[in-house]
């Protein structure tokens, strides 16, 4: 099976780049199935259901998010009625919505996919290894399900990577989000599953992740006050992840990264 993994979507430039390279994307790289972290794609703070529906209508699949899934308030309401849509499986008990989900492909392979946040440097929520660990209790990869991926959202890579060793050879993918630059180390893991640090972001590059650059700079620099960030516009870049898995076991056979357009070096699979 072959999958897809997009990287935060920032702003209207990032919206703009997915919408416009995914459909053709998916037809080069012979995709079955895409996931999509959203969680900035409403002028960088959080997500509404129209934008769920642009990415839907793009070819996204299923959506992750993280820290920011409630800024926009409307997602309260819309995302219980909307399955696809995920928010961190380690909210505590009583957050609307899910943060994880089995889903089929257009080929009829089982997919369960995971959302779940960190927490150093991070809201303090659950245990995200204990709240992931009940999720696949009883979903063997290979067996129960064709693949199993994880979008582990935080901030420090040694979270990240420990989260990776953690569920290596019981899920296919372990992907970080929420840093918005995409690392160098993607990677079969010892016993199986695909790993990538942070996947980037699919927003304008030319910018503090994804913001305009004045105003972060202005934060650092001097220490004042500034306005509110708003989403860097210009041309945006797409970057994700590519995975290709073994129909027997689920593992990974095949791990990319996948950048297109703006300003990064354009990479694609071999």
């Amino acid at each position: 099976m072959r999958l897809l993994f997009l990287g935060d979507v920032v702003g209207r430039s990032g919206r703009a780049v997915v919408t416009e390279r995914l459909p053709g994307l998916i037809r080069d790289l012979g995709t079955d199935f895409v996931v999509c972290n959203g969680e900035n794609a409403a002028a960088g703070f959080g997500i509404t259901a129209k934008i769920c529906a642009e990415l839907y209508d793009a070819g996204v699949d299923v959506i992750t998010t993280g820290n920011h899934v409630w800024d926009q308030r409307e997602i309260l309401d819309y995302i219980s009625d909307d399955r696809a849509l995920l928010r961190p499986i380690n909210y505590p008990a009583g957050a609307p919505g899910s943060g994880a989900g089995v889903f089929e492909s257009a080929r009829g392979h089982r997919v369960l996919v995971i959302n779940a946040m960190c927490r150093l440097f991070m809201d303090a929520l659950d245990d995200p290894f204990a709240a992931v660990e009940r999720a696949i209790d009883g979903w063997a990869l290979g067996h129960d399900a064709d693949v199993i991926m994880i979008d582990i959202h935080g901030e420090a890579s040694s979270e990240k990577m420990a989260f990776g060793h953690a569920f290596d050879g019981r899920v296919s993918l372990v992907v970080g989000t929420h840093t918005h630059v995409p690392t160098a180390d993607t990677m079969i893991l010892a016993n199986g599953t695909a790993y990538q640090t942070d996947a980037g972001m699919c927003g304008d590059y030319d910018s503090v992740i994804g913001m305009k650059k004045d105003s972060p700079v202005d934060r650092f620099t001097r220490k004042l006050p500034t306005p509110r960030l708003e989403a860097a516009d210009g041309e945006a870049t797409l970057c994700g992840v590519f995975l290709e898995t073994d129909d027997a076991t689920g593992l990974a056979k095949r791990v990319a990264p996948v950048r297109l357009g703006g300003v990064l070096s354009e990479a694609m699979p071999d």
